[in-house]
């Protein structure tokens, strides 16, 4: 199964700025630190939140791209080429893509400018995880994960239920059976220390 997973940050601020050099820089936040997500999922929500340090292993190790849309045929900017540069900031995780001299890069560019594309999303496999209940719902913190790819989007996949929530949904499972199982533990050792109670007060 495809483990792997998109999200869009709820805040960012996705722009275009000029060097001295005279070419363009698209510079924003892919994801946003400590930041409650809305709800996933449908019949069983929950929410979703960053971790600060999520991306540090993964930024300091992993070949990781910016694409246009997650498409890979396009191609904005790579760590390892020195074309993206990306930096954890108290406020999440920054992003600053150096795009290629290509039409369809300056095409991107002006609808960046024009506010036409105004948000960032980013491809990331979960390495850990963890659960908690806070004010009666289910959130879900990303610990750490690997990063893949970031980009600016379209149409963010955040609230869809299709690749981007999958893993998440799947996860969400497993964390409701453990709960479920750590009940029925815990009730099948009171109804035992009962009968023992009373078999000893007998």
């Amino acid at each position: 199964m495809n483990k792997r997973e998109q999200r869009c940050a709820s805040v960012t601020e996705l722009r275009i700025e000029s060097q001295d050099d005279g070419l363009t820089v698209i510079e924003g936040h892919a994801a946003i630190f400590d930041s409650l997500s809305q709800d996933l999922g449908f019949l069983f929500p929950f929410k979703e939140r960053i971790q600060k340090g999520a991306f540090k292993d993964s930024v300091e190790r992993d070949d990781i791209r910016a694409l246009w849309n997650h498409d890979p045929n396009y191609v904005l900017g790579r760590n390892r080429s020195g074309t993206l540069e990306l930096k954890e900031t108290g406020k999440g995780l920054k992003v600053r893509i150096h795009p290629p001299d290509t039409q369809w890069a300056k095409d991107l560019t002006q609808s960046i400018q024009r506010g036409d594309v105004s948000q960032m999303s980013f491809g990331f496999l979960v390495e850990k995880e963890s659960w908690v209940v806070e004010d009666g719902q289910d959130v879900r913190t990303l610990e750490r994960v690997k990063l893949f790819d970031v980009s600016p989007v379209t149409f963010p996949a955040y609230l869809e239920t299709d690749v981007g929530v999958r893993s998440a949904l799947d996860s969400y499972d497993k964390y409701k059976e453990e709960k479920v199982n750590q009940a029925a533990e815990v009730e099948q050792k009171r109804t035992e220390f009962e009968r023992l109670k009373t078999k000893f007060k007998s």
